[in-house]
Protein backbone atom coordinates (compact mmCIF):
# COMPACT_ATOMS: atom_id res chain seq x y z
CA UNK A 1 0.00 0.00 0.00
CA UNK A 2 2.85 2.33 0.86
CA UNK A 3 4.52 1.55 -2.48
CA UNK A 4 1.28 2.28 -4.34
CA UNK A 5 0.89 5.61 -2.53
CA UNK A 6 4.50 6.54 -3.28
CA UNK A 7 4.07 5.62 -6.96
CA UNK A 8 0.80 7.56 -7.21
CA UNK A 9 2.42 10.72 -5.85
CA UNK A 10 5.38 10.42 -8.22
CA UNK A 11 3.63 8.98 -11.26
CA UNK A 12 4.47 11.94 -13.54
CA UNK A 13 8.15 11.84 -12.51
CA UNK A 14 8.38 8.07 -13.04
CA UNK A 15 6.65 8.30 -16.42
CA UNK A 16 9.00 11.10 -17.46
CA UNK A 17 12.09 9.15 -16.42
CA UNK A 18 10.90 6.02 -18.25
CA UNK A 19 10.21 8.07 -21.38
CA UNK A 20 13.65 9.68 -21.16
CA UNK A 21 15.28 6.26 -20.74
CA UNK A 22 13.38 4.98 -23.78
CA UNK A 23 14.54 7.93 -25.86
CA UNK A 24 18.16 7.61 -24.73
CA UNK A 25 18.37 3.82 -25.16
CA UNK A 26 19.50 3.95 -28.84
CA UNK A 27 22.22 6.46 -27.93
CA UNK A 28 23.40 4.21 -25.11
CA UNK A 29 23.58 1.22 -27.48
CA UNK A 30 25.54 3.26 -30.03
CA UNK A 31 27.94 4.44 -27.31
CA UNK A 32 28.52 0.91 -26.02
CA UNK A 33 29.15 -0.53 -29.48
CA UNK A 34 31.59 2.26 -30.29
CA UNK A 35 33.97 0.42 -27.94
CA UNK A 36 33.37 -2.97 -29.53
CA UNK A 37 35.91 -4.95 -31.57
CA UNK A 38 33.72 -7.03 -33.87
CA UNK A 39 34.64 -10.21 -35.68
CA UNK A 40 34.07 -9.73 -39.38
CA UNK A 41 32.34 -6.77 -40.99
CA UNK A 42 29.16 -6.42 -38.94
CA UNK A 43 29.17 -4.63 -35.60
CA UNK A 44 25.90 -6.12 -34.34
CA UNK A 45 27.15 -8.46 -31.60
CA UNK A 46 29.34 -7.58 -28.65
CA UNK A 47 32.75 -9.26 -28.75
CA UNK A 48 35.16 -7.47 -26.42
CA UNK A 49 36.13 -3.98 -25.31
CA UNK A 50 38.44 -1.97 -27.55
CA UNK A 51 39.32 1.69 -28.12
CA UNK A 52 40.79 1.14 -31.60
CA UNK A 53 37.91 2.91 -33.35
CA UNK A 54 38.21 5.95 -31.07
CA UNK A 55 41.94 6.17 -31.80
CA UNK A 56 41.28 6.16 -35.56
CA UNK A 57 37.77 7.61 -36.18
CA UNK A 58 38.58 8.24 -39.87
CA UNK A 59 39.90 4.75 -40.45
CA UNK A 60 37.09 3.93 -42.89
CA UNK A 61 37.61 5.24 -46.40
CA UNK A 62 35.47 8.25 -47.39
CA UNK A 63 33.61 8.34 -44.06
CA UNK A 64 35.11 11.58 -42.74
CA UNK A 65 34.76 13.11 -46.20
CA UNK A 66 31.03 12.43 -46.18
CA UNK A 67 30.82 13.70 -42.60
CA UNK A 68 32.52 16.96 -43.54
CA UNK A 69 30.19 17.35 -46.52
CA UNK A 70 27.11 16.83 -44.32
CA UNK A 71 28.37 19.37 -41.79
CA UNK A 72 29.06 21.87 -44.58
CA UNK A 73 25.61 21.42 -46.12
CA UNK A 74 23.93 21.60 -42.71
CA UNK A 75 25.78 24.81 -41.86
CA UNK A 76 24.88 26.59 -45.10
CA UNK A 77 21.32 25.26 -45.05
CA UNK A 78 20.94 26.55 -41.48
CA UNK A 79 22.21 30.00 -42.45
CA UNK A 80 19.95 30.19 -45.51
CA UNK A 81 16.83 28.79 -43.84
CA UNK A 82 17.31 30.92 -40.71
CA UNK A 83 17.76 34.15 -42.65
CA UNK A 84 14.81 33.54 -44.98
CA UNK A 85 12.60 32.02 -42.27
CA UNK A 86 13.18 34.92 -39.87
CA UNK A 87 12.20 37.49 -42.50
CA UNK A 88 9.11 35.48 -43.45
CA UNK A 89 8.07 35.14 -39.80
CA UNK A 90 8.35 38.87 -39.18
CA UNK A 91 6.44 39.61 -42.38
CA UNK A 92 3.61 37.24 -41.44
CA UNK A 93 3.28 38.64 -37.92
CA UNK A 94 3.92 42.34 -38.45
CA UNK A 95 2.36 43.08 -41.86
CA UNK A 96 -1.00 42.66 -43.54
CA UNK A 97 -1.00 41.75 -47.23
CA UNK A 98 -3.02 39.79 -49.75
CA UNK A 99 -2.84 35.99 -49.53
CA UNK A 100 -1.37 36.24 -46.03
CA UNK A 101 -3.66 33.44 -44.85
CA UNK A 102 -2.67 31.26 -47.81
CA UNK A 103 1.02 31.81 -47.09
CA UNK A 104 0.47 30.89 -43.45
CA UNK A 105 -1.13 27.62 -44.58
CA UNK A 106 1.52 26.86 -47.20
CA UNK A 107 4.30 27.28 -44.63
CA UNK A 108 3.09 24.14 -42.84
CA UNK A 109 3.01 21.97 -45.99
CA UNK A 110 6.66 20.82 -45.82
CA UNK A 111 6.11 19.82 -42.18
CA UNK A 112 2.93 17.88 -42.93
CA UNK A 113 3.94 16.44 -46.30
CA UNK A 114 5.71 13.04 -46.42
CA UNK A 115 9.37 13.53 -47.20
CA UNK A 116 9.26 11.16 -50.15
CA UNK A 117 6.66 13.37 -51.85
CA UNK A 118 8.74 16.50 -51.40
CA UNK A 119 11.89 14.66 -52.47
CA UNK A 120 10.28 13.41 -55.68
CA UNK A 121 8.82 16.86 -56.41
CA UNK A 122 12.18 18.57 -55.97
CA UNK A 123 13.87 15.95 -58.15
CA UNK A 124 11.32 16.57 -60.89
CA UNK A 125 11.90 20.32 -60.61
CA UNK A 126 15.68 19.97 -60.84
CA UNK A 127 15.51 17.59 -63.79
CA UNK A 128 13.12 19.87 -65.68
CA UNK A 129 15.47 22.78 -65.06
CA UNK A 130 18.41 20.74 -66.32
CA UNK A 131 20.28 21.15 -63.03
CA UNK A 132 23.12 18.80 -62.26
CA UNK A 133 22.40 16.85 -59.10
CA UNK A 134 24.97 17.33 -56.38
CA UNK A 135 25.98 19.75 -53.62
CA UNK A 136 23.82 22.68 -54.76
CA UNK A 137 20.65 20.67 -55.34
CA UNK A 138 21.03 19.11 -51.88
CA UNK A 139 21.56 22.54 -50.34
CA UNK A 140 18.51 24.06 -52.05
CA UNK A 141 16.36 21.10 -51.04
CA UNK A 142 17.50 21.30 -47.41
CA UNK A 143 16.83 25.03 -47.21
CA UNK A 144 13.33 24.46 -48.59
CA UNK A 145 12.28 21.81 -46.07
CA UNK A 146 14.02 23.51 -43.11
CA UNK A 147 12.37 26.85 -43.88
CA UNK A 148 8.97 25.99 -42.42
CA UNK A 149 10.48 24.87 -39.11
CA UNK A 150 12.35 28.17 -38.74
CA UNK A 151 9.25 30.19 -39.60
CA UNK A 152 7.19 28.31 -37.02
CA UNK A 153 9.77 28.78 -34.25
CA UNK A 154 10.46 32.46 -34.95
CA UNK A 155 6.80 33.29 -35.56
CA UNK A 156 5.81 31.94 -32.14
CA UNK A 157 8.47 34.09 -30.50
CA UNK A 158 7.58 37.25 -32.44
CA UNK A 159 3.88 36.85 -31.64
CA UNK A 160 4.67 36.76 -27.92
CA UNK A 161 6.74 39.96 -28.04
CA UNK A 162 5.39 43.03 -26.25
CA UNK A 163 5.15 45.85 -28.85
CA UNK A 164 5.32 48.43 -26.06
CA UNK A 165 9.06 47.70 -25.69
CA UNK A 166 9.72 48.83 -29.25
CA UNK A 167 7.43 51.82 -28.76
CA UNK A 168 9.43 52.78 -25.66
CA UNK A 169 12.66 52.58 -27.67
CA UNK A 170 11.21 54.88 -30.32
CA UNK A 171 10.02 57.28 -27.62
CA UNK A 172 13.65 57.45 -26.48
CA UNK A 173 14.62 58.62 -29.98
CA UNK A 174 15.93 55.29 -31.23
CA UNK A 175 15.72 54.92 -35.00
CA UNK A 176 14.15 51.89 -36.73
CA UNK A 177 17.51 50.18 -37.25
CA UNK A 178 18.66 50.87 -33.69
CA UNK A 179 15.34 49.64 -32.30
CA UNK A 180 15.61 46.43 -34.31
CA UNK A 181 19.19 45.65 -33.28
CA UNK A 182 18.88 46.59 -29.62
CA UNK A 183 15.30 45.60 -28.79
CA UNK A 184 13.56 43.46 -31.41
CA UNK A 185 16.41 41.12 -32.35
CA UNK A 186 17.54 40.30 -28.77
CA UNK A 187 13.96 39.44 -27.81
CA UNK A 188 13.45 37.29 -30.92
CA UNK A 189 16.90 35.66 -30.56
CA UNK A 190 15.73 32.55 -28.62
CA UNK A 191 13.20 31.70 -31.33
CA UNK A 192 15.77 32.31 -34.07
CA UNK A 193 18.31 30.15 -32.24
CA UNK A 194 15.76 27.36 -31.79
CA UNK A 195 14.90 27.44 -35.48
CA UNK A 196 18.58 27.42 -36.45
CA UNK A 197 19.41 24.45 -34.21
CA UNK A 198 16.42 22.54 -35.51
CA UNK A 199 17.43 23.30 -39.09
CA UNK A 200 20.97 22.08 -38.50
CA UNK A 201 19.79 18.83 -36.93
CA UNK A 202 17.21 18.17 -39.66
CA UNK A 203 19.65 18.96 -42.48
CA UNK A 204 22.49 16.87 -41.09
CA UNK A 205 20.20 13.91 -40.36
CA UNK A 206 18.18 13.89 -43.58
CA UNK A 207 18.37 10.85 -45.86
CA UNK A 208 15.23 10.64 -48.01
CA UNK A 209 15.31 14.09 -49.63
CA UNK A 210 19.09 13.93 -49.93
CA UNK A 211 19.03 10.50 -51.54
CA UNK A 212 16.64 11.70 -54.25
CA UNK A 213 18.59 14.86 -55.10
CA UNK A 214 22.23 13.96 -54.42
CA UNK A 215 23.26 12.36 -57.68
CA UNK A 216 26.71 10.85 -57.05
CA UNK A 217 27.30 13.01 -53.95
CA UNK A 218 27.47 11.02 -50.70
CA UNK A 219 26.54 12.61 -47.38
CA UNK A 220 27.07 11.00 -43.99
CA UNK A 221 23.53 9.52 -43.66
CA UNK A 222 23.89 8.08 -47.17
CA UNK A 223 27.30 6.66 -46.23
CA UNK A 224 25.79 5.00 -43.14
CA UNK A 225 22.99 3.50 -45.22
CA UNK A 226 25.43 2.20 -47.81
CA UNK A 227 27.75 0.78 -45.14
CA UNK A 228 24.85 -1.07 -43.52
CA UNK A 229 24.51 -3.12 -46.71
CA UNK A 230 28.14 -4.28 -46.56
CA UNK A 231 28.88 -4.14 -42.84
CA UNK A 232 28.67 -1.38 -40.25
CA UNK A 233 32.10 -0.02 -39.22
CA UNK A 234 32.63 0.74 -35.54
CA UNK A 235 33.72 4.25 -36.53
CA UNK A 236 30.12 5.10 -37.42
CA UNK A 237 29.18 4.52 -33.79
CA UNK A 238 32.14 6.64 -32.72
CA UNK A 239 30.94 9.58 -34.82
CA UNK A 240 27.38 9.13 -33.54
CA UNK A 241 28.54 9.03 -29.92
CA UNK A 242 30.75 12.09 -30.38
CA UNK A 243 27.90 14.11 -31.91
CA UNK A 244 25.54 13.03 -29.12
CA UNK A 245 28.03 14.12 -26.45
CA UNK A 246 28.60 17.45 -28.21
CA UNK A 247 24.82 18.04 -28.31
CA UNK A 248 24.47 17.20 -24.60
CA UNK A 249 27.39 19.50 -23.76
CA UNK A 250 25.82 22.31 -25.77
CA UNK A 251 22.51 21.91 -23.91
CA UNK A 252 24.24 21.88 -20.53
CA UNK A 253 26.22 25.02 -21.38
CA UNK A 254 23.03 26.75 -22.53
CA UNK A 255 21.29 25.82 -19.29
CA UNK A 256 24.18 27.13 -17.22
CA UNK A 257 24.27 30.41 -19.14
CA UNK A 258 20.50 30.84 -18.78
CA UNK A 259 20.63 30.10 -15.06
CA UNK A 260 23.52 32.52 -14.54
CA UNK A 261 21.64 35.28 -16.36
CA UNK A 262 18.59 34.57 -14.20
CA UNK A 263 20.67 34.92 -11.01
CA UNK A 264 22.21 38.16 -12.25
CA UNK A 265 18.76 39.66 -12.97
CA UNK A 266 17.52 38.58 -9.56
Amino acid sequence: MAVFTWLKRRLVVVAGLLTLAYLLLPNIVVTVFSFNKPKGRFNYEWQHFSTDAWQDPCGVADMCGSLGLSLQIALWATIGATALGTMIAFALVRYRFRARGAVNSLIFLPMAMPEVVMAASLLTLFLNMGAQLGFWTILIAHIMFCLSFVVTAVKARVMSMDPRLEEAARDLYAGPVQTFWRVTLPIAAPGIAAGALLSFALSFDDFIITNFNAGSTVTFPMFVWGSAQRGTPVQINVIGTAMFLIAVLFVLVSMLVTRRRGHQKA
